[in-house]
């Protein structure tokens, strides 16, 4: 072996790696670093010659201009002037996508001596600073001990060696085990399995004749988790003096079925929901939920997030062409002292989990477009993220039944050790020891090898050359090839599996979530061309098996039966849970602070939950593909708050497109549940109607994020949002078509006590505008022109409830919208009208004067927008409105200054240009 380590660094000195890490070890209370520099390495093995080493520096893993490329001898790292030295590589077995682009770029520059690659980070730390320090430094900041490993100096470098599998099985002693053995056998296997799951899995193995091997304990575990069969949402639940005959058949899908909306053509039944979009195509939307892996892996939790939504709307057979992402993070000022051991501080959670999504979007050429960030205590330990994921496709491209005879094939990554038990590691409550016990739950992605697989899928489809298809997700084969099979049967030739790495178990290969693998049912005469397609796009294409009509589930091993379960009792043989619930207590919403209004203004837009959020939307790539026509960033400086966004497909006919909104609101969460749900329901279809969106064609897709719910409050709570979900959905003709439940969002701290997120919902909005060029920004755009307040009076109740005018104003809203009466609208939410106004007072840089009662001023209301119209159409435009609906408060003036007039003084004045400071945090971290 033959070693070469390249470091990489810029030229400039404001390295913006250096800058952010430098912001962040202050604020973690390393107030020693004075600075630092920031440098990649890459570890090469291989026999190059001078010219080799050249090349890979100039053409591959540098550029000339911006940044200089020194190789170095190992052994003879140079000591940095006035600085320590920190070097950070990833931990075996961690997938290095990096490193296998340097592998496969290398030869397509005509470099054919280079063995293997990994990569390191190095970094130069400036300051009084000891070796304790530095440990700690690396540890709070610098490096993640789950995935990676960091030296005071330099790393050795550690590369991959010929993957074969350990071919180990153990076989688990379970029929005579008594119940405590039971529950103790689940809780050391992290299977997340109560004691009646675990009885009817002995049950079964009693009437078998044997016990089962580890591969099939695990199947098990995967196939019956919270987090793959949703079993609280459908467990049979006590509330009071009624029974819930499941969440999800009671309130979800209920609501759907009761509207029965003609143009819904898929429904919960497959990876993702699909409207019709037009004649020739269908629009698929999912939004999946990444908490646990981020919560101790930021980049990777989120990266994967990500990655694993996409394929989703690949599973359905559609081309992705946009996602979303919702972030809700702990205060970013916490005092590190202040965290549960195992914490990371919720800075470097938000700086890990944004820069995954950027990583992954921006990389397979996705645009990033709608979102939020919350801020939260709750959220400290146990972070949400929120991936979705818009795809189009053909109308009834997409096919779902396996044959008799059908290969399966899987397309993409190879198997690794990333990702085991994700799906029970997702069902759990966290603790001190999840990073530690949890780390291969976490993944690495590698968006270059799924952006092949889009560009296979897309034409495999076209061509039909499958029968059906599904990701690889939670569960790896064990759940893609065990759902597909369901119904039939299945025979898999498991050490076919290509392997990243030696050393795995077969149940490891089955279990493993290792990123961007498809599974498709083929028949056999055309597997040539799809393996064709595949050479195109340098994906790898593996044979592990065949569908059969045994209704069997056989996994082999080097020709020896690893697994062989009956499809009836994996699928179907999980006992229904029978739960209880009770009344959640409701909590009081923290009052208002009295005082001057244009000083509680100021204050509202400068807190994290309302000011700006530019600093993270353009680190993604929002136009990528061309068809964003709404934008996230609205008006003259690109800075507003846009409430919803909208796209064009490209390739579509015509004019019609895409709106995208959502709602979120977890400080209402904890103080009525019910009308947080009707609320949040009612800001994604307000948000998605101010935007442009046809009100009467609006879909929605719910994700619950919950606390435990054996606690019979906390299922409470989970059932009262459930039921507004069920009558807003009702309300506004709004059919769910897709959803995500998280449970189990709580950390297990070192006070022994169990700290919980606030109840949270969020609810996507996906709806069509049958012209874009109607859609409505919400930035102010004229002096002189007429603001509207549209909705109902505030009613200043603590949570507001489901306005009953709503679905009729929208649809007026709507009609006014398509006669170009409207230049711009806002929804009012977070805030009331003041920071409603100011919001579009800021994105257009323009000036505001409107009159307000001062109770009213900050009031939260549902059912609320904001309008501006020119004078020459205020009169068409009244027209459309009942009076009471639609009041006249104020104009757009050129003035650059914000005035609300109350009762004989105005209530607030101020500069826009110090709106503008305040909610920009004059480009601080908010």
């Amino acid at each position: 072996m033959t070693i070469h380590c390249l470091i990489v660094t810029a030229r400039s000195e404001r390295e913006p790696r250096a800058a952010s890490l430098l912001t962040d070890a202050h604020a973690l209370g390393l107030t020693r670093v004075r600075g630092l520099t920031v440098s990649d390495l890459y570890f090469i093995d291989g026999d190059l010659s001078g010219d080799d080493r050249a090349r890979l520096a100039s053409e591959l893993l540098s550029d000339p201009v911006t940044q200089n490329a020194e190789w170095r001898t190992p052994g003879a790292v140079r000591p940095a002037v006035g600085g320590h030295v920190i070097e950070v590589a990833l931990r075996p077995g961690v997938t290095d996508p990096v490193a296998e682009q340097i592998m496969r770029c290398a030869l397509m520059i005509g470099v054919q001596s280079v063995r293997h690659a990994s990569t390191g980070i190095r970094f130069v730390v400036f300051g009084d600073l000891s070796n304790g320090d530095l440990r700690a430094l690396a540890r709070r900041l610098l490096a993640n001990e789950v995935i990676q490993r960091h030296a005071l100096g330099e790393i050795e470098p550690i590369f991959p060696q010929e993957a074969t599998a350990s071919g180990h099985v153990e076989t688990i002693a379970l029929r005579e085990l008594d119940d405590g053995e039971l529950a103790e056998l689940s809780r050391q296997r992290r299977a997340a399995l109560n004691l009646a799951e675990m009885q009817a899995m002995q049950a079964y193995y009693r009437a078998e004749g044997r016990d089962p091997s580890d591969v099939e304990f695990e199947t098990i575990a995967q196939t019956w988790s919270e987090h793959c069969v949703h079993k609280t949402f459908k467990a049979q639940i006590r509330y009071g003096d009624r029974d819930v005959d499941g969440i999800l058949r009671t309130y979800i899908r209920a609501a759907t079925e009761q509207i029965a909306a003609p143009w819904v053509r898929s429904a919960f039944v497959d990876n993702a929901g699909s409207i019709d979009f037009d004649d020739e195509y269908e629009v698929s939307f999912k939004v999946e939920t990444h908490n646990h892996p981020s919560a101790i892996e930021p980049f990777g939790g989120a990266n994967t997030g990500v990655g694993g939504v996409i394929r989703d709307v690949l599973g359905v057979s559609a081309k992705p062409i946009a996602a979303t992402d919702v972030l809700c993070f702990g205060p970013q000022d916490v005092a590190p002292d202040s965290l549960p051991e195992g914490v990371l501080h919720p800075r470097r959670i938000r700086s890990g989990v944004v820069a995954g999504v950027q990583d992954y979007g921006n990389k397979i050429g996705i645009p990033t477009v709608s979102g939020a960030i919350v801020y939260d205590p709750g959220y400290t330990a146990n972070p949400l993220v929120f991936c979705g994921c818009v795809g189009l496709a053909p109308k009834g491209a997409h096919v779902r039944e396996p044959r008799t005879g059908d290969r399966i094939i899987v397309l993409g990554g190879r198997t690794g050790r990333d990702g085991l038990r994700g799906a029970t590691f997702s069902s759990m409550t966290m603790d001190a020891q999840t990073g530690e016990v949890a780390g291969a739950s976490v993944q690495i992605g590698d968006p270059i090898v799924e952006k092949g697989l889009i560009e296979v899928i897309t034409r495999a489809r076209d061509a039909r050359l499958y029968d059906a298809i599904t990701d690889c997700g939670a569960g790896g084969f064990s759940s893609a090839v065990g759902e597909m099979a369901s119904q039939s049967g299945a025979q898999v030739e498991l050490e076919r599996a290509p392997l990243k790495y030696p050393g795995l178990a077969p149940w490891e290969i089955w279990l493993s979530e290792a990123q961007e693998r498809m599974v498709l049912a083929v028949p056999p005469a055309n597997v040539p061309a799809l393996q064709t397609l595949c050479d195109t796009f340098d994906i790898e294409l593996t044979d592990i098996g065949a569908f059969d009509a045994s209704g069997h589930l056989v996994v082999r091993h080097d020709g020896r039966a690893v697994l062989d379960l009956d499809n009836s009792f994996l699928h179907d043989g999980l006992p229904r849970r029978s739960l209880v619930a009770s009344a959640p207590q409701p909590a009081a919403l923290a009052a208002p602070a009295d005082g001057d209004a244009t000083a509680r203004l100021l204050r509202i837009l400068g807190d994290p939950n309302t000011a700006s959020k530019a600093d993270v939307i353009r680190r993604y790539d929002h136009e990528v593909q061309g068809g964003t026509v709404i934008k996230p960033l609205a008006g003259a400086a690109c800075d507003g708050p846009s409430d919803g966004v909208v796209l064009k497909p490209i390739g579509t006919r015509g004019t019609r497109g895409i709106v995208l909104a959502c709602g979120i609101n977890p400080a209402y969460g904890a103080v009525d549940p019910y009308r947080m749900a009707v609320s949040v329901v009612d800001e994604a279809i307000r948000n998605a109607v101010a935007a442009g969106a046809d009100p009467s064609r609006i879909a929605l897709l719910d994700n619950f994020c919950w606390g435990d719910p054996n606690r019979p409050e906390t299922l409470g709570a989970l059932v009262e949002a459930a039921r507004g979900c069920h009558d807003a959905a009702l309300h506004y003709g709004a059919p769910f078509i897709s959803g995500k439940d998280s449970l189990n969002n709580e950390y297990l701290g070192a006070d022994g006590l169990r700290h919980a997120i606030p109840p949270t919902l969020l609810i996507s909005a996906i709806g069509l505008i049958e012209d874009v060029q109607h859609a409505v920004s919400m930035d102010a755009k004229e002096a002189g022109n007429i603001l509207y307040r549209l909705g109902a009076a505030a009613d200043n109740a603590a949570v507001p409830g489901l306005p009953a005018h709503a679905p009729a104003m929208y649809a007026t809203v709507h009609r006014a919208m398509q006669a170009g009466l409207i230049r711009a609208c806002h929804d009012l939410s977070e805030g009331g009208l003041a920071v409603a106004a100011a919001e579009m007072a800021i994105a257009g840089r323009l000036g505001m004067r409107f009159t307000s009662a001062p109770g009213d001023l900050f009031a939260e209301t549902n059912g609320a927008l904001l309008v501006e119209v020119r004078t020459a159409d205020a009169a068409a435009f009244e027209s459309h409105f009942d009076s009471a609906l639609a009041r006249r408060i104020g104009v757009v003036t050129s003035s650059v200054r914000f005035v609300v007039e109350g009762p004989g003084t105005p209530l607030i004045d101020a500069a826009v240009d110090n709106l503008v400071a305040a909610w920009t945090h004059d480009g601080q971290v908010n």
